[in-house]
């Protein structure tokens, strides 16, 4: 019997706190010169899965304006990932096969939250597959700014940005995994994809720390 396609309904759960975020193989330190701010697929049909009114949605939305605000006002990039709807197959690829069409051109599907919409200045991708630096000039973009290391937040923390962060790593791209500004299917997920990037590929990490940083 084949999976069924389509995104769960996400129970509600806490995002990890400061205790669970578990220590990191990598020991890089941010640094506002040299870091950019990696918005993931934050947009309505990602989110439509939690409750709106359930942990983690609220403080997941809370957690990435203020890493939005912190990065704008120290002059750190704020690049986003956005997905657009009624994706032609060929586009869409193999994640059609897994996950079925996706998303449709409705607003309340392709727009970004409202309140971490990007501005002026701010760097939108258009995302085609799980990691951001695929089919963009994500690296391209950041390395003409002399950006080296990546923040990541946003959804899913075991899909896009596990892969986001991975795939920074390759390409010799100091990954930060913002522990409770990702969200997931479930803590259990959500716990796993941050334990994975801190033993293999980035700094797990959390708000307050990259907060204490940028400001």
């Amino acid at each position: 019997m084949s999976a069924p396609k389509g995104l769960p309904t996400v129970p509600a759960y806490a995002l990890p706190s400061e205790a669970e975020i578990p220590a990191s193989r990598a020991q890089w330190t941010l640094e506002r010169d040299r870091a950019a701010l990696l918005v993931h697929d934050m947009q309505g049909y990602f989110l439509r899965p939690y409750a709106s009114d359930a942990e983690p949605l609220p403080g997941l939305i809370s957690h990435i304006v203020r890493l939005i605000a912190a990065a704008r006002a120290a002059g750190v990039p704020v690049f986003y990932t956005a997905q657009h709807g009624d994706q032609d197959r060929r586009d869409r690829g193999l994640q059609a096969d897994l996950w079925g069409p996706g998303m449709s051109r409705a607003p309340e599907h392709e727009d970004i939250r409202p309140e971490l919409a990007p501005a002026p200045g701010d760097f939108p991708l258009v995302k085609h597959r799980y990691s951001a630096f695929q089919r963009s000039n994500l690296e391209t973009l950041m390395r003409a700014r002399r950006r080296g290391q990546l923040i990541v937040c946003g959804v899913y923390a075991h899909i896009g940005c596990q892969l986001t962060a991975a795939e920074a790593f390759q390409r010799d791209i100091e990954p930060f995994f913002v522990a409770d500004a990702v969200g997931d299917f479930s803590r259990e997920k959500h716990m796993e994809a941050v334990a994975w990037a801190a033993a293999v590929c980035a700094v797990a990490t959390s708000t307050a720390r990259i907060l204490d940083r940028l400001t």
